[in-house]
C-alpha cells in the first residue's frame, strides 16, 4: 500500500516576540493520501497559512511530527529544506509571483535552470506545461501583457514543470474574476485527476467544495463539521 504524501501529527507553532508568546497552531494532525485533493478552509487569522508554510517547508513547527513523502522533515537543515521545496513541491500563490521582466516561457523555465536540467529537456517541459494550461501561444508574453487568469496559468505551468509529487496552492483564485477562477480550478482538477495530490487553501466555501475532502481550521485547530 502506498504511503501518504503528507503525515502530520500534533503540529504546534508558537511565535515569540520578547516575552509575548502566540500559539498559532494548537495540535494539528492530518494525512494527505497520494492522489488526494484536499481543501483547507478558515477565516483570516485561523492558522491556515501558517499550516501551509509548514507543509511547504517554508517554516518549521515548534513541536510535532511532519513526514513528507516518507521523509521526516523536522530534522532537516535550511539547505535540506530548500532542496525538498525544489524537488518535492510545486507552489501556486495568490499573487502569482512571476518575474515581470521575463516572458511566460522564461518564468516557467527558471526553476528548471536552478535544478540543472539540460536545455533540450527544459524546453520540452516548459512547452508541455504551457500547453497543459492552454498558454503555449503566449509563451513570449511578459506578465504585464497577460490577464490575471493567464498569469496564474503561467504560475501553474511553473509549478508543474518540475514534476513535483505534491502541489500546494495558497488562495490561487483570490485575485481572479469568476470566469478566470473557473478556468484555474478546472486546470487544477485535471492535474489532480491525472494523479497529482493537491492541497488548496481558501476562504471560499464554493472552491473548497470542489475538493474530495475539506479540512476546516479555526483558532489553530481542526474543527469538525
Amino acid at each position: 500500500m502506498n504511503k501518504p504524501i503528507i503525515e502530520m501529527r500534533d503540529i504546534r507553532k508558537t511565535y515569540e516576540t520578547g516575552a509575548l508568546k502566540v500559539e498559532v497552531l494548537k495540535g494539528i494532525s492530518l494525512t494527505v493520501e497520494n492522489g488526494e485533493f484536499i481543501s483547507i478552509i478558515g477565516a483570516s487569522g485561523s492558522g491556515k497559512s501558517t499550516l501551509m508554510n509548514i507543509m511547504g517547508c517554508l517554516d518549521t513547527c515548534t513541536s510535532g511530527e511532519y513526514i513528507l513523502d516518507s521523509k521526516d522533515i523536522n530534522s532537516y537543515s535550511e539547505k535540506e529544506l530548500a532542496t525538498i521545496r525544489s524537488e518535492k513541491i510545486g507552489f501556486i500563490f495568490q499573487k502569482f509571483n512571476l518575474l515581470s521582466k521575463m516572458s511566460a516561457y522564461e518564468n516557467v523555465e527558471l526553476p528548471l535552470l536552478y535544478k540543472g536540467i539540460e536545455k533540450k529537456e527544459r524546453k520540452r517541459r516548459v512547452l508541455e506545461s504551457l500547453e497543459i494550461v492552454g498558454l503555449d501561444d503566449r509563451q513570449d508574453h511578459r506578465p504585464t501583457e497577460l490577464s490575471g487568469g493567464q498569469q496564474q496559468r503561467v504560475a501553474i505551468a511553473r509549478a508543474i514543470a518540475g514534476k513535483p509529487p505534491l502541489i500546494l496552492a495558497d488562495e490561487p483564485t483570490g485575485n481572479l474574476d469568476s470566469k478566470s477562477t473557473e478556468d484555474i480550478m478546472n486546470i487544477l482538477l485535471d492535474l489532480n485527476k491525472s494523479g497529482t495530490p493537491l492541497v488548496l487553501i481558501t476562504h471560499d466555501n464554493d472552491i473548497a467544495k470542489l475538493a474530495s475532502r475539506i479540512i476546516r481550521i479555526s483558532d489553530g485547530q481542526i474543527i469538525k463539521d
